[in-house]
């Protein structure tokens, strides 16, 4: 039954690595990896002198913690909030509806952004006018660009992320729940001191993979919705890599800014680990 599994990573995952060496080099496709000229740090040097290097660093790292302070938490928080609706019927239509956003396509969330806050005929504007108030296109706005992309991430994925944790609160021991309630705790009471601690490894487990992929903004997302009006607050470094990579052609060079992000993401899945063990948790290793 492994044999499926340890084939995937094997193909997909860590045969890919051999093409690191690309980032050591000034590849050429006709060439190879064998007979490329070897360079060194030379994409390396480029990279971080280059003032693009600080405007990609800030961009991904201010969409990062957008993500970590006001996306994470939200599933917590609707899992608890499903957790104490005891009507099953309704229960199960309020997880499908929220279910549902994670199913549709950045290209269509894209669309209907478009839609709703185009200032010719959007519903958003034309609300805003009736109100007396000026129309306003956050895709067009650079204080209004990154709210936006974190509220459509908000949007489409929190109800999706919010599996985990139900299944992990459906784990927690009844008996708690029971003595709990002999003792004259209320559902604030129960949901503090037991529902909240029982999940708490799943919590630390899952902000520790999540800041693992701090540096993964989005890609598809941005792609779509940046623009040459918001491209300085926009530009991400997946993004950068898209465009100086695929339709650039400087595969070298791109390579090194991946691998420059892959060491980043690994070195905060470490660090995260160790701060999370030292306050008693499990961590992921």
């Amino acid at each position: 039954m492994l044999v499926p599994g340890i084939l995937y990573f094997i193909l997909f995952k860590y045969a890919p690595m051999l093409g690191l060496v690309m980032a050591f080099e000034n590849y050429q496709p006709f060439l190879g990896f064998t007979k490329s000229q070897w360079i060194g740090l030379e994409h390396f040097h480029r990279f971080f002198s280059d003032p693009s290097f600080w405007m990609l660093l800030k961009n991904t790292l201010i969409l990062g913690l957008y993500n970590i302070f006001f996306f994470f938490p939200l599933p917590i928080v609707l899992s608890l909030m499903l957790n104490e609706v005891r009507m099953t019927a309704y229960k199960r239509v309020i997880q499908t509806l929220v279910y549902i956003p994670h199913f549709i396509s950045w290209v269509v969330v894209a669309a209907l952004t478009y839609t709703f806050f185009t200032t010719e005929g959007g519903i958003v504007n034309d609300v805003l006018v009736s109100l007396g108030y000026d129309k306003i296109n956050p895709m067009l706005s650079l204080g209004a660009f990154r709210p936006m992309i974190i509220l459509q991430v908000i949007w489409k994925e929190t109800g999706w992320g919010t599996i985990i944790f139900l299944a992990a609160i459906a784990g927690v021991d009844p008996e708690l729940y029971t003595a709990a309630e002999v003792d004259g705790a209320g559902r604030w009471r129960k949901l503090w001191h037991i529902t909240l601690p029982s999940i708490r490894s799943t919590i630390v487990i899952l902000l520790i993979l999540r800041l693992g992929a701090f540096l993964d903004t989005g890609f598809e997302q941005l792609m779509l919705m940046i623009n040459s009006m918001n491209r300085e607050v926009g530009e991400v470094f997946d993004t950068y890599v898209y465009q100086m990579g695929i339709i650039g052609g400087q595969f070298s060079y791109t390579a090194a800014v991946g691998l420059f992000k892959s060491f980043a993401a690994l070195l905060l899945i470490v660090v995260s680990n160790n701060i999370a063990k030292r306050f008693g948790e499990e961590g992921i290793y």
